[in-house]
């Protein structure tokens, strides 16, 4: 796995993934806005992006009639620098037709305990928790 990040203005980087796949990040700085999602931000999309694809395959696996997989995620940071995660909440909405919660629970567990490498990494200095919640599909 190979990505380049750029330098363009100010506090402003454009990041690319070796299949071209482009990103604009960094922060607010003086009189310039921020330009798009901090380093940090896309840290904790990428954890949750790694669990909801997790998560997505194994309850297609389970056969369960899915139709919409959100995270919403809540994340505190250190106060002193590096200012790293210290809590992470995984708050999964999960929207489908008779979809088991049971599966839903050991799904975000499989994830959080074997398969998301984001997730484990994040582990070393976060408490990460996860909730879940089932919406029959209308």
């Amino acid at each position: 796995m190979k990505s380049t990040v750029t330098w363009t203005a100010a506090r402003t980087f454009d990041a690319e993934t070796e299949d071209g796949f482009r990103v604009t990040m960094g922060q607010a700085h003086e009189d310039t806005p921020k330009p798009g999602p901090s380093a940090m931000e896309l840290v904790l999309m990428g954890a949750g992006g790694c669990s909801a694809y997790d998560v997505v395959a194994i309850l297609e696996k389970a056969r369960q009639d899915v139709e919409r997989v959100e995270v919403r995620l809540e994340a505190d940071r250190a106060e002193d620098v590096p200012k790293v995660f210290t809590r992470i909440n995984m708050h999964f909405i999960v929207t489908g037709r008779s979809v088991s919660e049971e599966r839903v629970a050991r799904a975000i567990e499989l994830s959080a305990t074997k398969y998301c490498s984001a997730t484990q990494m994040l582990n070393k200095t976060a408490e990460v928790t996860t909730s879940f919640e089932v919406v029959e599909a209308g």
